[in-house]
């Protein structure tokens, strides 16, 4: 098998004594030797119970070296690797397992009950670290025949709207998201990372799980998220780099570990998933500490951009410059090409874009055109080449005949230190096509006319919101993103029954 494809077999020739793994509930660790021999057997078992080239291979579990087992096989076998998402509700995920209709699933002992009444011809059940060794193998013979295109993942979208979507990674997409994040991001060996984010989203898994394993660097999996636990994690491992999304960094900058912890070791803090409130990089730069915003989706990399600790100064918001090994261009709604500083939808494209969405023709071919992955996002493009993400296109606002984009507004709102988060979303209105409308909570009592005064200071008046909804807690995606659509849905009714 070529070394592009099977390339943590090459990686254990290189380093078999260095640490691959730990976990971070018990400190059980893995060399790249102890992982390679594990996902060896794996791959038999799998070859064993009759998986196939091109067979879904499923996992549900909490963070756990089983992805990197289960991953790793199916670089070996040809199947297609299908992390299923345990938040989901059970008629979310009835639909996914039957959509991609898996041959064998892994599933933790805590998560069994959720797979009462489907149907794998085999199911692997995960007790501890150690499972591997409890697998009954039969030593086959395969050679099996792969190719950088043939599909090594699907990971399944978290949208707010509509059925989840099977975005199928090919080994090339993956293999190449990981060395254009190492070459620039300038990842080494010495890199160390803590993946709390779930590792059935693409963050969890492509960030910096995959790309360290491959330049041979330390991968601490954490099988939850608590604040206080994971700056522990941070410092104890000395990690180096890490993802959180930004709810995450909101409750870490509130502890006392967080005030009191140097971080001597962390070259860099990374947010993603949501756009990051400014009060964020502001606890970060108040400590001297290096804090940047990146931008992803699981049909592109997710890993796009690059910005240094230094610019990140000077261009607070900007996701930085394209990436080494991919292109991008910014499209204005007449097929134009924007200038800078001009809104338009951002294009993607490189050989770490996926390569169709699951049984769904029609939405790859609306999504992938001529290898340029169209995002839906909106971006702009500033002089020196910089890009700052400006939001969703379908949560553009269009009010009195004006174009609003949300993310200004929350991110105004969000500066303000007596208000927690922010989303702001348009309602139909009959006499301004939509207005403004913001959903706010706060930490200490705010009235109607201290937000709007507030938005005055700063906002062109037609970006000032109409009405304000004072509310305990924003609605958040399994994968942390603010439900819009579920906001949305609640001010309709709310206006209907007033």
């Amino acid at each position: 098998m070529h070394a592009n494809i099977d390339w943590l077999k090459s990686r254990v020739e290189l380093s078999p004594n260095r640490e691959a793994v730990i976990d971070a509930e018990n400190k059980d660790s893995w060399s790249y030797k102890e992982l390679h021999e594990r996902v060896g057997k794996l791959a038999d078992f799998f070859i064993s119970n009759g998986v196939q080239k091109g067979d879904r291979v499923a996992l549900l579990s909490l963070n756990h070296i089983s992805y990197l087992d289960f991953i790793f096989a199916c670089m070996k076998t040809g199947a297609i690797f299908v992390p299923l998402n345990w938040r989901l509700s059970d008629d979310e995920l009835s639909y996914v397992i039957n959509d991609c209709e898996p041959k064998l699933i892994g599933v933790a002992s805590v998560f069994e009950e959720k797979l009462n009444g489907y149907m794998a011809e085999t199911i692997v059940v995960i007790n501890n670290n150690e499972y591997v060794e409890e697998l009954t193998i039969t030593k086959p013979a395969y050679n099996v025949e792969l190719n950088e295109s043939d599909p090594l993942a699907m990971i399944y979208t978290g949208g707010t709207t509509g059925r989840p979507k099977g975005v199928v990674l090919s080994h090339r997409s993956i293999l190449w998201n990981a060395l254009n994040t190492i070459v620039s991001w300038n990842l080494s060996d010495e890199d160390v990372t803590l993946t709390c984010l779930p590792m059935f989203h693409t963050g969890g898994i492509n960030v910096y799980t995959l790309p360290l394993l491959l330049i041979g660097g330390k991968v601490v999996i954490s099988s939850s998220f608590e604040p206080e636990k994971a700056i522990e994690d941070l410092l104890y491992h000395k990690c180096t780099v890490v993802l959180f999304v930004p709810t995450m960094y909101h409750m870490i900058i509130q502890t006392r570990k967080f005030q009191e912890s140097s971080f001597p070791n962390m070259k860099l803090f990374v947010s993603g998933g949501a756009p990051c409130p400014h009060k964020i990089y502001d606890a970060f730069r108040e400590k001297g500490l290096a804090f940047k915003e990146g931008y992803g989706l699981t049909e592109a990399g997710p890993n796009n951009f690059f910005i240094s600790h230094e610019e990140t100064a000077e261009r607070v918001g900007s996701v930085g410059k394209p990436m080494l090994f991919n292109d991008i261009k910014i499209m204005k709604e007449d097929g134009s090409k924007a200038l800078p500083n001009e809104v338009g939808e951002l294009w993607i494209r490189g050989y770490h874009s996926f390569e169709y969405y699951w049984n769904r023709k029609d939405e790859t071919d609306h999504t992938m055109k001529e290898g340029w992955i169209h995002t839906g996002d909106l971006a702009k493009q500033d002089e020196d080449g910089y890009v700052y993400i400006v939001g969703r296109k379908k949560d553009m606002i269009i009010t009195g005949g004006e174009n609003v984009y949300p993310l200004e507004i929350e991110h105004w709102l969000e500066s303000n230190n007596d208000i927690v988060e922010a989303a702001v979303v348009g309602l139909p209105d009959e006499k301004w096509g939509e207005v403004v409308t913001a959903f706010v909570v706060t930490k200490v009592p705010l009235s109607e006319e201290d937000l709007k005064d507030y938005c005055n200071q700063k906002l062109t008046r037609y970006k000032v919101p109409k009405k304000f909804h004072l509310i305990d807690e924003l609605p958040k995606t399994h994968v942390g993103k603010i439900n819009k659509a579920l906001l949305k849905e609640k001010a309709m009714e709310d206006s209907t029954s007033s």
